[in-house]
C-alpha cells in the first residue's frame, strides 16, 4: 500500500489499484495505523483511507499473535511486532496480504499467511 500511495509501479501495485477499483481492500487495523501515521500524507488520502474496510479482530487474536511470532523467533527469523500483527489479521480473515516486504515470508512459511508480491 505504501508503493502504491507513493506512485511506484509494479505488479504488486497493478494488483491494488485492481482490487481498489472492484471494491475488494480491506486492510488490517494496523495497516490503516501505519498509514495514517505518516505526517506527509495528504487529507484526500486520509478520507480515502479511512472508508476502506478494516477486518475485524477475532477472539483469541492476540494469543495468536503471540504463537506466530514465537514460532518464527523460534527459527532465529527477524519477527517485528507489527509484522506479526498484520500477518495474524490476515491469516484469521484468509486474506492474502500484498506486500513488498520480505520479512513476511517467514509468517507465509510458519503460519500459512497467503502473499502477494
Amino acid at each position: 500500500m505504501v508503493a502504491f500511495l507513493k506512485g511506484d509501479t509494479g505488479a504488486d501495485v497493478d494488483v491494488i489499484d485492481e482490487a481498489l477499483a472492484h471494491n475488494q481492500v480491506v486492510l488490517p487495523p494496523v495497516v490503516l495505523s501505519e498509514l495514517l501515521s505518516d505526517p506527509k500524507l495528504k487529507d484526500s488520502v486520509v478520507a480515502v483511507l479511512k472508508q476502506i474496510p478494516m477486518l475485524e479482530v477475532l477472539d483469541g487474536y492476540w494469543e495468536r499473535v503471540g504463537q506466530l511470532r514465537s514460532k518464527v523467533l523460534k527459527k532465529g527469523y527477524k519477527a517485528r511486532l507489527a509484522d506479526a500483527l498484520i500477518s495474524q489479521s490476515c491469516i484469521d480473515h484468509r486474506t492474502p496480504l500484498v506486500t513488498r516486504d520480505a520479512d513476511f515470508r517467514h509468517h507465509a512459511k510458519l503460519g500459512g499467511l497467503e502473499l502477494i508480491r
